[in-house]
């Protein structure tokens, strides 16, 4: 009796659920050196993941989160990184409360990406049109370890949000460090979010080996949708400067004698639109990469993709995109878990969320 009590008080304070995707299908890459490829891919929507979600009321408004995340490949079973890293996609644990906010600390998402993959891309950073193809949103600007993050509550559709992750290199508290900061506006049919992201680039002295002192990398994204209801316009626009700033997701897909060099100063757009049609969507966008250097490596893609819901959790998609490099650049049409080979890309799938 005794014990049988205790479960039902603390059912009746916590919970834990358990979520996840599963999505795979089939791509087709063309135009890339290693020639055209067709393939069964896990996560080209939405990366595949199982996760653990927790909650906690410890009172006074106030109450213990937490969060796991892997993610895995459908198409062969297993982790979707090279590292030894189980909950490589998010992991954390904090405070939150209504009046106050939430306090996190772990592996979480940088508010940059954020801003890109919910506010800015009619594909969601998925499938073939995905806006990962020319904005720079790999590795660190996708999710930042060792991160401090907190969000405000929301007033009259504000809110903010601040990260900061530290390096974690003895001698030196800023190599290697990043933070970001954006600022949120959600009402009415209208999202927005403007996001600055700095990254540290340096690398603190080890034994023998001297402190390298790098140039910074800087993000600043305006990110910007409005719901007509008959349709959904969508628009962003970045500015990258600095070492990192804005990396090429493949280092030379196309065998270029010389390879494509990654801009330092660089200014991305894009404009997109979803389209309801009856239980599915139409997706579209165009983006462009207009590189400031003397290199002037320019690129833009167009993208257009549909969504077809066959129930409230499971949907079948089919995406066409297509870059256009210029002067040496070496981007490629990916989709939300891979970087892609070559210049266009067909997508055919199906998507299951629990």
């Amino acid at each position: 009796m005794i014990a049988g009590s205790f479960a039902a008080t603390a059912s009746a304070q916590s919970n834990v659920t358990i979520y996840g995707i599963v999505d795979a299908g089939i791509v087709r890459e063309t135009g890339g050196a290693a020639g055209d490829v067709t393939k069964v891919t896990s996560g080209v929507g939405s990366q595949s993941r199982i996760g653990f979600r927790g909650t906690e009321d410890l009172g006074s408004d106030l109450s213990a989160i937490f969060t796991l995340e892997a993610g895995y490949k459908l198409d062969d079973g297993t982790l979707d990184n090279t590292s030894s890293a189980l909950f490589n996609r998010q992991a954390f644990v904090g405070l939150k409360s209504k009046t106050l906010g939430t306090l996190t600390l772990g592996r979480q998402y940088n508010p940059l990406y954020n801003a890109l993959s919910k506010v800015a891309d009619p594909f969601g950073a998925g499938y073939a049109g995905s806006a990962k193809n020319l904005f720079p949103a790999g590795g660190v600007n996708t999710r930042v370890s060792n991160a401090i993050v907190y969000a405000t509550p929301t007033w009259a559709g504000f809110s903010v949000e601040g990260l900061y992750a530290l390096g974690e290199q003895a001698g030196d508290n800023t190599a290697g460090r990043q933070f970001a900061i954006g600022f949120n506006y959600s009402n009415a049919g209208l999202n927005a979010s403007l996001v600055y992201n700095n990254r540290n680039n340096d690398t603190a002295a080890s034994g023998t080996t001297a402190a390298v002192d790098r140039e910074t990398g800087k993000n600043t994204l305006f990110a910007i949708n409005y719901d007509f209801k008959v349709v959904k316009v969508f628009g962003a626009y970045e500015r990258d400067k600095g070492l990192n700033s804005s990396p090429i997701p493949v280092a030379n897909a196309y065998g270029f004698k010389t390879a494509p060099k990654p801009s330092t100063d660089a200014a991305d757009a894009l404009v997109g639109v979803t389209v309801p049609v009856g239980s599915g969507t139409i997706m579209a966008s165009w983006m462009n990469k207009n590189d400031k250097t003397a290199s002037n490596q320019d690129a833009h893609q167009w993208a257009v993709g549909y969504s077809h819901g066959l129930s409230k959790r499971t949907s079948a998609y089919v995406a066409y995109a297509k870059i256009k490099n210029k002067n040496g650049a070496g981007y490629t049409v990916g989709n939300n878990n891979e970087a892609g080979s070559g210049d266009a890309a067909f997508n055919l799938g199906i998507r299951h969320t629990f």
